[in-house]
């Protein structure tokens, strides 16, 4: 059973940072892609951006260059450091972990910015 928790979201002024991170815990392959996902009210969930257990990444045009995903493959542990927020980044993120067999989600984590 693989298990996804994330934290670091809450509330940020625009222009400001936060820093999710998310966790995985359980039976997990040794290669695997992590990623972020957010889902604002009224959308459907979109992607942030994702890296795999080698460092390759993929960035959502609305992330680039604002947005910096990471991961330490020791701890199986992806971060998403998050700055010049905007209002329109408001949105519940939710952490994924695929495999070769199974994808896995996490509950969310609320990021709320203030304008």
């Amino acid at each position: 059973q693989v298990q996804l928790v994330e934290s670091g979201g809450g509330l940020a002024q625009a222009g400001g940072s936060l820093r999710l991170s998310c966790q995985a815990s359980g039976s997990i392959f040794s290669a695997n892609v992590m990623g972020w996902y957010r889902q604002a009210p009224g959308k459907e969930r979109e992607l942030v951006a994702t890296i795999t257990t080698f460092g390759g990444t993929i960035y959502a045009t609305s992330a680039r260059g604002r947005f910096t995903i990471s991961r330490d493959n020791a701890k199986n542990t992806v971060y998403l450091q998050m700055n010049s927020l905007k209002p329109e980044d408001a949105a519940v993120y939710y952490c994924k972990l695929e495999t070769a067999n199974n994808d896995y989600w996490g509950k969310g984590i609320l990021v709320t910015v203030s304008s």
